[in-house]
């Protein structure tokens, strides 16, 4: 197993040059107010941030450069760099927040957002916002809700994915099949069948901890409560509705059968889609470009079914960047946070690698700079972003259990070991026993 290493780099300091010789002498000298001297000379104070971050080599590589661009521009930071691979990361980060020495700037995942902003680890960026420090004037609502906690902007979206279907056009084609932008589950009922008696699928599959409770938004319900003490939704219906429809999916040959899907590798080389087995990957829209790149063909990207009812698609932050609590120096985290998500020159570095970019200032810019995968991409979260509704609220403690009990639960619907019903009632009993230690 390959070692990941927690890094820490402290990139040089670059030294401002201290020389009169470039302003233009009026014959006269203006002695700075109080006021304006010290400002000077708090924006001149050496600052040291720690910023943390996961990823692989590649953005390893490409955030040293945003940190030397950073230092560039503000001569007198100094930023240690930490970073590792995404499950090493966050051992290395719970030790670090127990003792209260979490980096001053730090990436930040979705599934965990809830366990540190509820325990008040995370700093509330709104006044930053307010102050202007952080500009969101071009930045959508959608895309910043995410990043809230008990009403409090905790962390920054640093990209947003859309739910979306890498489809094979020739594939729907050579079966008669024109798709539709507001395409349902009923039409990939549909759909199945007639790609059955070609000898091919629907989908591989789609995930349970993302496809169940998007088909809950759909219908006016939502798979967490909002206290995160129990499920969100008021009565099995939506749970038999949705698995009676899965199951008759599976049964009649339309998706993967499950022993060969514990066989797959979960590359995109490895994916049904691009193997030509089936119609549809069902993901992130990020994960197109990969796929399109290993199908060596041209794949679309089109919105999931039943995206338009009750405007069940979401922005989806791919990750976020988030400020320590206990930070010496919040305002220059805010301030790297800031240059992070709208600096245009630092956004040609990233490209959207963590996602297309929240500024609309800033996707503007790149748009020129995009490969055409790209922008199929960037057009396609900036369609969802005019067509969703905010995401449900991060999710809460106890999640991923909770979410595996119901991977093993539907399993054993399709082992035909529980029924739907019985499926259902288990799942609801069970998920909130778990839910439950969350009450206060």
């Amino acid at each position: 197993m390959k070692k990941a290493m927690f890094t820490v780099l402290s990139a040089a300091l670059l030294l401002a040059g201290c020389s009169s010789g470039g302003n233009k002498d009026t014959g006269s000298t203006t002695a700075p107010s109080a006021s304006a001297a010290a400002t000077a000379a708090a924006s001149n104070k050496p600052v040291t941030l720690r910023v943390a971050w996961w990823g692989g080599q590649a953005r390893h590589d490409y955030t040293l450069k945003l940190i030397e661009l950073y230092q560039q521009k503000n001569p007198n930071v100094k930023i240690e760099s930490e970073y590792a691979a995404f499950d090493d990361y966050w051992k290395k980060l719970a030790p670090q927040a127990a003792a209260n020495g979490l980096p001053d700037v730090f990436q930040m995942d979705i599934s965990y957002l809830t366990q540190y902003g509820s325990k008040g680890q995370l700093e509330d960026l709104t006044p930053f916002t307010t102050s202007g420090v952080l500009n969101v004037k071009d930045i959508s609502e959608n895309s910043l809700s995410g990043g809230k906690v008990d009403g409090k902007l905790v962390a920054m979206n640093a990209g947003s994915n859309a739910l979306a279907a890498t489809v094979d056009p020739q594939m729907l084609k050579d079966a008669g099949i024109t798709p539709k932008q507001d395409w349902t589950f009923a039409d990939w009922d549909a759909i199945g069948a007639t790609l059955k008696s070609k000898g091919k699928m629907l989908t591989g599959s789609l995930r349970d901890d993302v496809y169940f409770p998007f088909y809950l938004r759909g219908v006016g319900q939502k798979f967490y409560a909002a206290d995160g003490t129990q499920l969100g939704y008021s009565d099995d219906k939506p749970f038999i509705d949705y698995y009676t429809m899965y199951k008759k999916w599976y049964d009649a040959g339309y998706l993967l059968p499950l022993d060969k899907a514990a066989q797959k590798k979960g590359t995109p080389e490895d994916d049904d889609t691009v193997l030509g087995a089936a119609m549809s990957t069902n993901g992130w829209s990020n994960q197109f470009i990969a796929l399109n790149a290993a199908a060596k063909r041209s794949l679309d990207l089109l919105p999931v079914p039943n995206w338009s009812q009750n405007k069940a698609l979401f922005l989806k932050p791919s990750m976020f960047w988030s400020v320590s609590k206990n930070s010496k120096n919040k305002e220059e985290a805010a301030k790297f946070v800031n240059f992070l998500i709208n600096d245009i020159d630092a956004n040609k570095i990233i490209m959207g690698e963590r996602g297309v970019p929240v500024s609309s200032k800033v996707k503007e810019a790149l748009m020129p700079l995009l490969t055409p995968e790209q922008k199929k991409v960037f057009e396609y979260v900036a369609w969802a972003e005019k067509n969703a509704s905010p995401m449900d609220p991060p999710s809460p403690i106890g999640s991923v259990e909770v979410e595996k009990l119901l991977k093993d639960t539907v399993e054993q619907i399709l082992y035909k070991k529980l029924t739907v019903e019985e499926a259902a009632a288990k799942f609801r009993k069970d998920a909130n026993a778990i839910l439950a230690k969350n009450k206060k």
